[in-house]
């Protein structure tokens, strides 16, 4: 695939912002579509695509008001279309329970699938406190997994319970996004030891059933431990065992093995259905040295 060919779409303050970050760390190697109603999300993107919601006299945006950015996210099919002519992958990256996210997140995605293109969503669910946003948010989920072929529910609550243990603020928290679409990006974009593709990628996720994806991270001699940091994910639960679909890309140093990566796929294989159609990629990066980064997209989970 082609730079052009993939797109990381950031819907909202909070979307916006963590696709920022994701397209800044796989250096640049997609484009990025920024969409908001408020000016402060385009900020620090010098290439890049912005559709703004809101109006020169409408300073309040689309805040609580999700039926408003779903109308001006419609109003918008045109340039979508155009945009989207290039465009194989959407990795789609949001917050539910407020109005632009809520209200434009499922129409972007219903229009980019209409153009032929994946669509993976990750969305950034409220805290349990928050009663009403919640009971928003639920309803935007519904409808954003309606249009997404992938849609990944984000838990802001152990996000900020991560990101309270490492001393940081869970705004800051997002380097789970960040390695998650760091790694969608590499596996398609470079070539490896095995490699996978966009047919690879469909046929994974076009199994019935729920999907997630789960990044892990840590040293390649110690499988259990990555599986470990993978299963730590900040996701809200889901029971992955019986899954009947997986795409898993392995990436390490300069001195992974055939072994290592052996005993890394059969780790994160264990737990599936006996015939589960499993398709492995992996790669070496010099920059991981003597770690080794799992990426793994399960689909066909059992919604019982």
């Amino acid at each position: 695939m082609e730079s052009s060919q993939i797109l990381i779409a950031g819907v909202g303050g909070l979307g916006c912002s963590w696709a920022k970050g994701a397209w800044s760390k796989c250096d640049s190697e997609a484009d990025i579509l920024l969409i908001d109603a408020d000016d402060e999300s385009f900020a620090a993107v010098e290439s890049g695509h912005v559709l703004k919601l809101g109006t020169v006299v409408d300073r309040l945006g689309c805040a609580a008001l999700p039926p408003l950015a779903e109308q001006r996210m419609r109003s918008m099919s045109a340039v979508v279309r155009k945009l989207m002519q290039p465009v194989e992958l959407v990795i789609l990256l949001t917050g539910l329970g407020g109005g632009t996210g809520t209200g434009a997140a499922h129409e972007f995605a219903r229009q980019a699938r209409l153009s032929g293109a994946i669509i993976i969503a990750v969305a950034a669910m409220p805290f349990e406190l928050q009663t009403t946003r919640l009971g928003i948010a639920e309803e935007g989920f519904t409808r954003l997994e309606k249009f997404a072929h992938i849609t990944v529910r984000l838990s802001l609550e152990r996000l900020a319970r991560q990101a309270r243990e490492k001393g940081r603020s869970w705004q800051m928290g997002a380097e789970w996004v960040e390695d998650l679409v760091d790694g969608l990006v590499r596996t398609l974009l470079r070539m490896g030891l095995i490699n996978l593709d966009l047919m690879d990628l469909r046929a994974i996720v076009e199994q019935d059933g729920k999907s997630t994806l789960l990044v892990g991270m840590g040293d390649a001699d110690e499988p259990e431990k990555i599986l470990h940091s993978a299963m730590m994910a900040p996701l809200e639960a889901l029971d992955v065992g019986g899954a009947t679909g997986c795409l898993i890309q392995i990436e390490g140093g300069q001195g992974m093995t055939l072994s290592q990566v052996d005993s890394v796929a059969r780790l994160f294989t264990d737990a599936l259905d006996s015939d589960a159609q499993v398709i492995l990629g992996a790669r070496v990066s010099d920059d991981l040295h003597n770690s080794m980064r799992v990426v793994t997209l399960l689909s066909g989970i059992s919604e019982g």
